[in-house]
């Protein structure tokens, strides 16, 4: 197996003139993608939202709700042009910083079981499944379960 290398990155948070930019990758990502309004809702109300950029290309974004000793992942992307090359695992590992950072003792997240891996990378750096929310997801046939994954111990997880 060849190895790839992680093109230079770097991450900053996200900025209102990043919304664009952060739409299309949604976009290009998702069937039912979140919309450029809900990004600016998340920003306005002060969410930790990074963006992750390669040259000054906005490359993948992070949005994460924190409070009462909790951190929940709300999103996480990558563009399809950037996956692969552990990129995702990076910028998690940044939300787990910021979690961290802000005093979360536990981060939760929902996953589509049909995004296996997503669901693999979250168990790769220690979030367990919890349980189900039925029908949370909308899907091309109607409803998909979510997945909700828990990192319990945020001071022995590392990425």
């Amino acid at each position: 197996m060849v190895a790839v290398a992680r093109p230079a990155s770097h991450m900053r948070l996200m900025r209102m003139d990043d919304l664009d930019a952060v739409a299309a990758v949604e976009q290009a990502s998702y069937d039912f993608p979140w919309t450029r309004g809900i990004f600016a809702d998340c920003l306005r109300a002060g969410h930790p939202c990074w963006v992750l950029c390669i040259d000054e290309e906005v490359a993948g974004y992070g949005v994460l709700s924190v409070g009462a000793g909790e951190a929940h992942v709300l999103n996480i992307c990558i563009a399809p042009v950037h996956r692969g090359l552990g990129l995702g695992r990076h910028l998690l590992g940044r939300l787990l910083d910021v979690s961290r950072w802000s005093g979360a003792q536990r981060v939760f997240l929902e996953v589509r079981p049909s995004n296996p891996l997503a669901k693999a990378l979250y168990e790769s750096v220690g979030f367990r499944e919890i349980g189900r929310r039925p029908r949370y997801y909308p899907a091309k046939d109607g409803r998909e379960d979510a997945i909700v994954m828990e990192l319990p111990d945020m001071a022995g997880s590392r990425t």
